[in-house]
């Protein structure tokens, strides 16, 4: 399994180029800002307690690590493919083929994430009709959205954030407002030590609520992938990170603080949402539905964005003869709608899990779904790590460099090596290795036997 000369893609591989910078924007947030942020939060909080700020600043720190060292990466060449192809490129097939799938997988089970959550949320308007039904439709719509062409996507997903966008500025200046101009003490940052103090559950309840934050920051490297079908990659790459990377740490850490300084910790894990426990303490009248919708939307938008990416990547999968022929395929319109249902996996899983545990699905999903997120990271710097010094041998150029290399690069690896083990000893998270450890064996043993030997396609 060393490394063997590759065949590395064209930047579109027959994928169509009408992605715009802002619709860039919107995938990463739309990928990002889904239920890690509406619903995880619940989840980060009974972990963490207040220090849960503190456990989305250190996800941030390693979310702009992976961001600068995929900037840098893709303004020198954007692919189809993205890091897949990267990691292919400078650490040797076998390294770009699992990255690949471990990505894949991650989005797959992404996305029955936020279609059991759809489902969830649905029965709070229809609770005699079963989620399981909400959970289908909303799936056939999805996929329908992603066999039609780039530009039909990309305009769905701006709509879908741009609605997520308004409501979580909305809940900021609301929340702001309470703890500003609160004449009774109720609300302020006096709840952050009201319950245990700041560190409620201790440093080990901070640390282990991390993994829920790098899960809910998942998405952000969907920029990269979308930059082989951006109609000025390099420039739309170096905009949509940098403004997806402030937004994420306005909506995530910002919106954290005031949640907290909002509502004591135990009301916050006793009811639902975090932010409709929020909202409720305003008195509006339908703020709880209004804020279903929103629920909905993100779950949608979500959900939309990472089949997006995991079609791309099966895309490129197959362009590397590591994934059926057939997925490589496009219709006339650019969308490789093979590769579409052939990552419709996750859903028929999410659909699986709701019914047998309707509770508990949403967790059992997120868990499921973790591993491949903190693996593909560490990948994603790794790559970085031996792609800097191939561009230092050959003294390279670059437009874009990922400041503090090649300590901030390491460093982000070991912090995700670190959640990785971690998530063994963590009760939410006890999937995660017990999916992620046999799926990279069986992943090995199948390259091994069919993929080794085999030569590449050519373009």
């Amino acid at each position: 399994m060393g490394k063997q000369p590759v065949h590395v893609t064209d930047s579109g591989s027959g994928l169509n180029k009408s992605l715009t910078p802002a619709q860039m924007s919107m995938i990463a947030l739309g990928s990002a800002i889904g239920t890690g942020l509406f619903a995880g939060s619940k989840l980060a909080i009974s972990m963490a307690g207040p220090s849960v700020i503190v456990s989305y600043l250190i996800g941030g720190v390693v979310a702009l690590l992976v961001m600068g060292a995929l900037a840098e990466m893709t303004v020198k060449q954007p692919v189809a493919g993205s890091f897949g192809v990267y990691a292919e490129r400078y650490l040797g097939r076998f390294a770009g083929y699992l990255t690949k799938y471990l990505y894949w997988s991650a989005l797959i089970f992404a996305v029955g994430t936020e279609v059991s959550a759809v489902g969830e949320y649905m029965q709070y308007w229809f609770p005699e009709i079963p989620g399981l039904l909400w959970v289908i439709l909303f799936s056939v719509v999805l996929l329908a959205v992603n066999f039609a062409s780039v530009k039909t996507f990309g305009t769905t997903e701006y709509w879908f954030s741009a609605i997520k966008v308004f409501a979580v500025v909305a809940f900021i200046i609301i929340a702001l407002w309470l703890v500003f101009h609160d004449s009774n003490d109720q609300f302020g940052f006096q709840n952050y030590t009201a319950e245990g103090g700041f560190f409620a559950n201790g440093l080990s309840g901070m640390w282990s609520a991390v993994i829920v934050a790098i899960f809910s920051y998942m998405g952000i490297e969907a920029i990269s992938i979308a930059a082989a079908e951006a109609r000025n990659p390099k420039i739309a790459v170096r905009k949509a990170f940098k403004v997806s990377f402030l937004r994420l740490l306005l909506f995530y850490v910002f919106t954290m603080a005031l949640i907290l300084a909002v509502a004591p910790t135990s009301e916050l894990i006793s009811g639902g949402s975090p932010f409709v426990t929020v909202m409720s303490q305003v008195g509006i009248p339908f703020a709880d539905s209004v804020l279903n919708f929103v629920l909905i939307i993100a779950a949608l938008s979500a959900m939309n964005a990472q089949l997006y990416a995991a079609t791309r990547m099966l895309h490129s999968l197959a362009d590397s003869g590591h994934a059926p022929r057939l997925a490589h395929k496009t219709s006339s319109n650019g969308a490789p709608i093979h590769a579409v249902w052939m990552s419709a996996g996750g859903i028929a899983v999410a659909a699986l899990v709701y019914a047998m545990v309707p509770e508990g699905g949403f967790g059992i999903m997120m868990s499921l779904a973790t591993f491949g997120a903190l693996a593909t990271w560490f990948m994603i710097l790794v790559t970085h790590v031996a792609f800097r010094r191939k561009v230092h041998r050959e003294q390279v150029v670059l437009e874009y460099k990922l400041p503090g290399y090649p300590a901030a690069s390491l460093f982000g690896a070991v912090l995700l090596a670190g959640l990785l083990v971690t998530s063994f000893v963590v009760p939410e998270f006890k999937y995660t290795l017990i999916f992620g450890v046999p799926f990279v064996i069986v992943m090995s043993v199948l390259y091994k036997l069919v993929f080794a030997g085999k030569k590449q396609p050519s373009a």
